[in-house]
């Protein structure tokens, strides 16, 4: 294993370098303009895979192509696994917010500035030269490998599913190992064993047929924007805790077991508040910070409009109002439920003197992998003996619905193993990767088909 190790180390400079040139395709799925540079950027990954050793093809989909990769099969029976990535990055916009340009690639010390270095090119490249290495080095790739990188992630993945289904058969395995998630720091490596779900809303209120004059009209009729205000100001009480009917009534309470893990990740109050600019901090009573942010379900309100928003006043009684709500869910909850549960509630508080329609938008199913399943333990040592550090198993309070679609249509799970530190900037500007953690990225992505291969087929993760 020194061999493949060594090899990583003495190319190190030249995945830098490789890296900077796959960060330089502004790669933005977003923007139908960029589908050129899209093209141009799955066609650079597809002959970088096919350098590697492995059988590479761009495969159509409805919208921006696969990248579908396959190491050698030796004919050996060996367990297969599927390396999920996307080549597609966030729009870089506010442009003057950036130092230097996003799509030239900035190196500063050991972090690497550009749009798409962390979220999520430079983690998935730390799996493609990790198997390199076992390959150029003639040694044992312990697992068959095959990397699915797509380019509509950022846009909502509305191919994949398609996608899978139309491949089960050359995709299924063991599981799929996605780097795209975080680490808190690089001496607390991380396996995330839980992703929260979403399901999202827009509620409108309607008042009088037209926008009236407030002093002729003022007084005769209700307000959308006090009814609307009034309507969501009952949704969540002091203490933090959401006042829909049956809301929590699904919720996987955490174990001691899972109290205590979460318990390792500190998070200081105070710089967390300075942080965000706020002079306090507000949460669900009874729950530890982290536990707030990443364990228990939200309710958000994301957006408000109603009436006159120029310079100066207009002295209206407005015709509606109108919010956009997220709910972020956890182990158990239904996104399909906690819908009609929040649409009947809002339903519910809306006066006579209104109309009230509710939206339901886009949902994702909450995540989770036991901590205790052999497969997530080798996801554990894969880490510990890359990053020579006591890795954490931990929750995020963000939402990947992909790893839903793997799970019905493939019948698998997800380890996600992240390598993006807490201040990448994915999404922001000044996007970055710091270079330790790309490294050890790729020693972990080593000894990880080693740990996997070791346990054999005989584990699900649940």
């Amino acid at each position: 294993m020194q061999v493949v190790l060594d090899y990583l180390r003495q190319h190190s400079s030249a995945y830098v370098e490789e890296l900077c040139e796959y960060l330089r395709f502004p790669s933005i799925s977003a923007q139908p303009d960029k589908s050129p540079e899209m093209r141009q950027c799955a066609s650079w990954l597809q002959k970088r895979f096919e350098k590697a050793g492995l059988q590479a093809k761009l495969m159509e989909t409805g919208g921006c192509p696969v990248v579908l990769a396959k190491t050698p099969r030796s004919g050996k029976a060996r367990p297969h696994y599927l390396v999920y990535g996307h080549y597609d990055v966030q729009p870089p916009e506010p442009f003057e917010l950036w130092k230097t340009p996003p799509f030239a690639p900035r190196l500063e010390g050991r972090n690497l500035f550009a749009r798409g270095a962390s979220d999520n090119k430079g983690q998935h490249l730390a799996h493609l030269y990790a198997v390199e290495a076992y390959l150029k080095t003639g040694t044992d790739l312990p697992c068959d490998l095959t990397f699915l990188i797509e380019g509509e992630e950022e846009v909502g993945s509305k191919n994949l599913a398609k996608f899978l289904k139309q491949n089960r058969a050359i995709l299924k395995g063991e599981g799929v190992v996605i780097s795209d998630t975080g680490m808190p720091s690089l001496k607390q490596p991380a396996l995330t064993c839980g992703l929260r779900g979403i399901a999202a809303f827009e509620v409108k209120v309607h008042g009088p047929n037209r926008d009236l004059h407030s002093g002729i009209f003022g007084g005769t009729v209700d307000n959308p924007a006090f009814v609307l205000s009034q309507i969501l100001a009952t949704l969540r009480d002091k203490k933090g805790r959401i006042a829909i009917p049956g809301f929590y009534d699904d919720v996987q309470p955490l174990t001691a077991s899972e109290r205590k893990e979460i318990a390792k990740l500190k998070l200081d109050p105070v710089k967390y508040r300075n942080f965000l600019g706020v002079q306090e901090l507000f949460g669900e009573k009874g729950y530890t910070l982290v536990e707030q942010r990443s364990a228990r379900p939200t309710l958000e309100i994301n957006g408000l409009t109603s009436g006159y928003q120029g310079a100066g006043s207009k002295t209206i009684i407005p015709a509606w109002a109108s919010a956009k709500i997220t709910c972020r869910l956890v182990p158990n909850q239904d996104p399909a439920r906690i819908g009609k549960l929040v649409a009947a509630y809002l339903k519910c508080l809306c006066p006579a003197t209104c109309r009230i329609e509710v939206e339901v938008g886009h949902a994702g199913e909450p995540y989770y992998v036991s901590p205790e399943n052999p497969k997530a333990r080798a996801g554990i040592n894969a880490l510990r003996r890359a990053f020579k550090a006591e890795p954490i198993m931990m929750r995020e309070g963000g939402s990947i619905p992909i790893v839903n679609d793997f799970r019905k249509i493939l019948g698998v799970d997800t380890l996600l193993l992240g390598l993006a530190l807490p201040d990448d900037n994915a999404h922001s500007p000044n996007e970055k990767f710091n270079l330790d953690s790309f490294e050890k990225g790729m020693a972990m992505a080593v000894f990880l088909w080693q740990e996997l291969a070791a346990i054999g087929s005989s584990s699900k993760i649940k």
